[in-house]
């Protein structure tokens, strides 16, 4: 696709379906704009990515549902939802801090960490397990996705899903220091 596209003609493009090139296109523009306005207001790295990804869906789905007017404000519009969403962001933080005040001391203390567990060295191990087995562990303890549903989704058998997360527990254990 050509660079050289309008705002306007991308706008068109997404609206008639033959969205491919003209997304990424749109992406590639808008993306850094957003992300500026994330670290602005939001100034936080992270917050500002998913910024980023939250705006764009947004925007996306506006546009295959032809919800902008006058595509030639392709970028005003896409910088509202910008807007739109930090101020939906700030206020479900305030409304979470006017619900902590009130309530906070109802609730349960959180759980003290496990002793002698190092949450680094442990995330350390995790990280270098091969992709198959961090996958694995990451479905089936920290999803809590069943055996079925792990091997469902990476094409697996059971049989091998299990296999896989026994040596991962295996190698983590070794890792942590903890092998009997």
């Amino acid at each position: 696709m050509p660079i050289s596209l309008s705002d306007a003609q991308l706008a068109v493009r997404i609206r008639e379906g033959n969205a491919r090139e003209a997304e990424s296109e749109l992406f590639r523009r808008m993306a850094p704009r957003i992300r500026l306005y994330g670290l602005r207001h939001l100034r936080d790295e992270s917050a500002a990515s998913d910024l980023v990804q939250d705006v764009m869906i947004t925007a996306l789905e506006a546009l295959r549902e032809g919800r902008l007017h006058d595509p030639e404000k392709l970028a005003s519009f896409v910088l509202g939802i910008c807007r739109m969403t930090v101020l939906e962001l700030r206020r479900g933080s305030q409304r979470r801090a006017r619900l902590l005040e009130r309530f906070g001391e109802d609730l349960p203390a959180p759980a003290p960490p496990e002793p002698g567990l190092d949450r680094e060295q442990l995330a350390r191990c995790v990280r270098n397990l091969n992709e198959r087995e961090r996958t694995v562990i990451m479905m089936s303890y920290f999803d809590e996705r069943t055996g079925p549903d792990v091997a469902g989704f990476l094409g697996l058998s059971e049989a091998n899903v299990r296999v896989i997360r026994h040596r991962a527990v295996h190698n983590l254990r070794q890792c942590m220091g903890a092998v009997a």
